[in-house]
């Protein structure tokens, strides 16, 4: 019986190393000052942000109750050419604003969670839910270094990993 009782704690205690703790994000994100241009500064690689350098995002207000999101980059280099998606981002309820499900194509919709905001909102750190997707996001193309490790800092405290980020070079 003391075995299976010294099983079970090790077990119990080997799952709760392996669930990572629920992602927390920012209490409140005034849209308004949200909207507009963003410069990718570093994120996780993913298969549809394959070869995009100078990625930037916008989000338009729309009248309608939702966001426009329009998604840019330059493709194989800094000098190379535009391509681009538009979708929609809707706010998630009772979130404060911080959660949004964005659309690119119809039904599919992702987990947009605001987890990073500087109060001036001259940066941001966006991820999901699972952890899966990262970016850092400035208004301006590039960060001061201090900034940048405050920002790594954040995520490590998140329970993202840092060392998966690819900075972006921006033109």
């Amino acid at each position: 019986m003391k075995q299976i009782l010294i099983m079970a704690i090790i077990f119990t205690f080997l799952q709760s190393c392996k669930t990572p703790s629920t992602l927390t994000t920012v209490n409140e994100v005034n849209i308004e000052k949200y909207a507009g241009l963003w410069y990718e500064i570093a994120s996780y690689p993913t298969s549809f942000q394959k070869n995009c350098y100078c990625t930037t995002a916008k989000y338009t207000l729309s009248p309608k109750g939702y966001i426009t999101v329009e998604n840019r980059c330059r493709k194989d280099s800094v000098t190379g050419k535009i391509a681009g998606i538009k979708g929609k981002a809707f706010v998630v309820k009772n979130s404060n604003n911080t959660k949004l499900k964005v659309q690119f194509f119809w039904p599919f919709r992702g987990d947009y969670w605001i987890i990073g905001l500087a109060s001036d909102y001259s940066w941001a750190v966006v991820s999901s839910p699972n952890r899966n997707y990262l970016w850092i996001l400035s208004r301006s193309k590039t960060l001061d270094e201090a900034t940048y490790q405050t920002i790594i800092d954040l995520v490590k405290s998140k329970g993202l990993d840092p060392d998966r980020l690819k900075k972006t070079e921006q033109e």
